[in-house]
């Protein structure tokens, strides 16, 4: 197991990602037509690379491509079609952009695809319950986010039940990060995220972001992705393109409770929000 750190270094390819000089964030590039909040905003090549490149002028440490909505009640696309989504953006913003690249994806094949196209990073939701994912990692170098996921997309708001959602989403991360060990990954490549709002009901949601430093002993850098997320809609009654302040708040007490990098839609924005929680939290050091 790795040693325990509050600011680990994240080794991705051959850059290293430094989690402890500040707050990082990810800006979500999502490819697909049906995704949750920006759907078929970006499934076109052309706007995707402009959204990318936007991002990284905004601030965005890095880019996280997707091709597949895991949405509450999404279907699964075929491996190929993933592939040809995400493929052709990541290698255009590869070469476009200098900061790192990742894949959202749970399948082997298109993540291998994406990393030989030159993305660093497998954003993988279900923890690599294939775990032809941890070879796929390990042979190329890449770093790798393991996250909590209770079910399947398509039923995982389905009455989802815990004793004890904190203690079993930490249970589940470190047996992941032990699994991803075991197969050869180094430690230092490995990310881990509480998955909020997959598999969890509001008063989970709440109850696990509230404790989310409870992970931190993990000794892995700390993602979190409340943004948008349907736990915001249900606390302030308001749609989608409408959570902006709603998932400021979430960021702010998560990057508070000590979480490394905040995955995002509006970039822009929360790139606001942590330079100025960082500076509070720096300020009595």
């Amino acid at each position: 197991m790795g040693s325990v750190s509050r600011e680990p270094i994240w080794r991705v390819g051959d850059v290293e990602i430094d989690c402890g000089e500040r707050t990082l964030v990810m800006g979500i590039l999502n490819v697909t037509p049906d995704s949750f909040s920006d759907g078929g905003l970006y499934l076109d090549h052309g706007a995707a690379v402009i959204r990318g490149i936007e991002m990284v002028d905004e601030g965005a440490d890095l880019i996280d491509v997707g091709g597949e909505s895991t949405r509450p009640g999404s279907d699964p696309v075929s491996p190929e079609e993933e592939r040809d989504r995400v493929v052709p953006v990541i290698e255009t913003l590869a070469a476009k952009v200098p900061v790192p690249i990742s894949v959202d994806t749970r399948k082997p094949a298109v993540a291998r695809a994406a990393l030989d196209a030159g993305a660093l990073i497998v954003n993988d939701i279900s923890g690599a319950r294939d775990s032809e994912m941890f070879a796929v990692v390990r042979e190329a170098g890449a770093g790798m986010v393991l996250m909590h996921m209770k079910g399947e997309p398509k039923t995982m708001q389905v009455a989802p039940h815990y004793d004890d959602v904190v203690g079993e989403v930490h249970e589940y991360l470190r047996e992941r990060i032990e699994a991803a060990e075991f197969a050869g990954i180094a430690p230092e490549r490995l990310c881990i995220d509480p998955g909020v709002g997959f598999g969890k009901d509001l008063h989970q949601n709440l109850t696990l972001m509230h404790h989310v430093d409870a992970l931190l002993d993990l000794g892995r850098p700390l993602l979190v992705g409340p943004s948008r997320k349907r736990f915001i809609g249900a606390l302030l009654d308001l749609p989608e393109d409408e959570r902006v302040e709603g998932t400021a708040g979430a960021v702010a007490w998560l990057v508070g409770r000590g979480a490394h990098i905040a995955r995002v839609h509006d970039v822009k924005q929360m790139v606001r929000v942590v330079r100025v929680m960082d500076a509070i939290a720096r300020a009595g050091r």
